[in-house]
């Protein structure tokens, strides 16, 4: 199989942003069976129903991100199957050029300090817990300067079930990291899926860096295990993957994506706000620093616009950032 997976050399940005691409392609590879099979298969998805007009958009983004299709991929802390009532611990902005399929990913760090729509100021990881997919898309829109109507939410307890769908994985831990996951000792072990989840939950021994680092680890260590299977372990794959997705995407929507997903080419990944400095109040936050300019160099780093000028509602939030937090530049 030609390798459409990550290297070992791939971030956890790359490697949970490439999650739904990854769907893409599988479902690629059984392609020759039709889209009444392939629709079948995504039937087992949980589909959301909306309405574009549920999505609020900037005036004027849509015009100036008319050649960009971006989908937000939502990755929540539930510790069950449940989609509600759940904080989005991950955030990724999947972006593609639909003239050149360029796809570029952009991590939206979960104590963003941003406005909430009936929230006022807040960290962009509640709006998600506070209103469900709708009012997060919603978030991003109005914050960032984005037109997105699309999403697709996967629970971290998919790592589990992935993990045990492929009879575990293969990692080297630490000895600090083997006492929060039950081991006497470090060393070179096979994980079954809770074991992989706890790996990937630790905190406590470090930082929330090294937490997103140890995901990336085992999403590498899935995805490298997966790529030497043969297509019908594949498929079975896919089917025990499907069911753990929310999404408003249509099944003809994904479809009709298939056989250009091949062909993504990820071309850059990055982390978003640029410019952050920490904010304690109730609770500790990361300030856009300003949100102003934090949104115009998203839209010339993303979308190439080197002399984009943030909507007048970017302007008010940012201004009420400043007058809250006093980091003004």
């Amino acid at each position: 199989m030609k390798n459409y997976f990550l290297s070992n050399k791939g971030g956890f940005l790359k490697a949970l942003g490439i999650f739904f691409i990854i769907i893409l392609v599988l479902l690629g590879l059984t392609l020759g069976a039709g889209y009444a099979f392939l629709s079948d298969k995504l039937s087992s998805m949980n589909y959301v129903e909306t309405d574009k007009g549920d999505f609020e958009i900037n005036e004027g983004v849509d015009k100036a991100l008319k050649d960009y299709r971006t989908i937000a991929l939502f990755g929540l802390d539930s510790r069950d199957s449940s989609f509600e009532n759940s904080r989005s611990d991950c955030i990724i902005l999947v972006s593609i050029n639909k003239r050149t399929n360029d796809v570029k990913l952009t991590s939206v760090y979960r104590d963003t300090y941003v406005d909430i729509e009936g929230h006022g100021l807040d960290k962009i990881t509640h709006a998600y817990a506070y209103g469900g997919p709708e009012l997060a898309v919603n978030t991003l829109n109005k914050n960032l300067d984005l037109n997105i109507t699309e999403f697709v939410t996967v629970n971290f307890d998919t790592v589990e079930t992935i993990v045990d769908s492929i009879n575990g994985i293969t990692l080297s831990i630490t000895d600090a990291e083997a006492s929060q996951i039950g081991f006497s000792s470090g060393g070179t072990y096979t994980l079954d899926g809770k074991e992989a989840l706890s790996y990937a939950r630790i905190r406590k021994i470090d930082s929330d860096y090294k937490r997103t680092e140890r995901m990336r680890t085992v999403l590498e260590a899935v995805l490298n295990k997966v790529k030497t299977q043969d297509i019908s372990e594949i498929s079975n794959f896919v089917d025990i993957i499907l069911p753990h997705i929310s999404t408003n995407m249509s099944a003809n929507s994904i479809i009709t994506m298939v056989p250009s997903a091949i062909f993504y080419n990820i071309s850059d990944s990055t982390g978003w706000p640029y410019d952050v400095s920490g904010y304690s109040s109730d609770a500790w936050y990361g300030v856009p620093v300003t949100l102003e300019s934090n949104v115009k160099k998203l839209h010339k780093e993303v979308f190439g616009d080197d002399d984009y000028t943030p909507s007048e509602t970017v302007q008010e939030i940012s201004d009420d950032i400043i007058n809250e937090t006093g980091y003004s530049g």
